[in-house]
């Protein structure tokens, strides 16, 4: 799909605190009938959906208080002013610990995403605020996918569907979201062997579009505003059934590993 000159992000208004075992994407859809400007959905909508609302529908919840932390999550807790109980949900969902000093935490998880806390989070939790933590969902993708045909059975229009999450960089302050879950497009614009704009042949190239768009939602979402959705319309990217392990580098070309 060729790129516009003007690139537009609608936040959907109205979606509810989201509990375990709720229909999502039925109140996304709800979501996107309420909301100035979402209809009609066009061919270059792409539907972000952060990943705690997922989570919580999902029911990717746990309750700290049946939480019994290892002496290892507790002496590191207690060096660096952290709950236990959360240091050992995040070690018992890494599949690898990374680093694990200075009172941060880096796990690689089941997915393959090497992140802080292996995104376990305890922000924007809902009621039970400080009582329980989400986890990521199981299978991004499919996620994504469940919201995609929902939302095409409901408004005859297929839109690709990201799951976003909020990630921070190496050798950079400060968080941004990403894609951790895709439906419906191709989340990698492979530009290695094209000409760029003097003719020269790019070798190295690979610009990251499911996280560019995840980012471009996040502006309008942020994190207080109690918005977890919303349409990037204007877009360039690729339709195709992508998945979320095409941006996952594999641990042969890890130079930090």
């Amino acid at each position: 799909m060729s790129a516009e000159s003007t690139i537009q992000v609608i936040a959907l208004d109205g979606i509810p605190e989201i509990r375990s075992g709720d229909d999502l994407p039925g109140h996304i859809g709800d979501a996107i009938v309420r909301s100035e400007g979402a209809l009609p959905l066009r061919d270059d909508d792409v539907l972000v959906v952060t990943q705690k609302v997922v989570s919580k529908a999902e029911g990717a919840v746990v309750d700290l208080a049946a939480v019994e932390p290892r002496p290892e999550a507790i002496e590191f807790a207690r060096r660096f002013d952290r709950d236990p109980r959360q240091v050992e949900v995040v070690l018992r969902e890494a599949r690898r610990v990374v680093r694990m000093t200075n009172g941060v935490l880096i796990t690689e998880t089941p997915h393959g995403f090497v992140c802080a806390n292996g995104g376990v989070d305890a922000s924007n939790v809902g009621p039970d605020s400080g009582a329980v933590v989400t986890l990521l969902p199981r299978d991004p993708d499919g996620s994504a996918a469940r919201i995609r045909a929902a939302v095409r059975e409901r408004f005859g229009i297929d839109v690709p569907v990201i799951v976003s999450d909020s990630f921070g960089r190496p050798w950079r302050w400060g968080i941004v979201d990403v894609a951790i879950g895709v439906s419906g497009l191709v989340p990698l614009d492979d530009l290695r062997g094209v000409a760029d704009a003097d003719g020269r042949v790019m070798r190295s190239t690979v610009r990251a579009v499911a996280d560019e768009l995840a980012s471009a939602a996040e502006l309008v979402l942020g994190k207080t505003a109690a918005r977890p959705v919303a349409i990037v319309r204007g877009a360039a990217f690729t339709r195709g059934e992508g998945s979320i392990r095409d941006l996952v580098m594999p641990a042969e070309n890890d130079l930090f590993r």
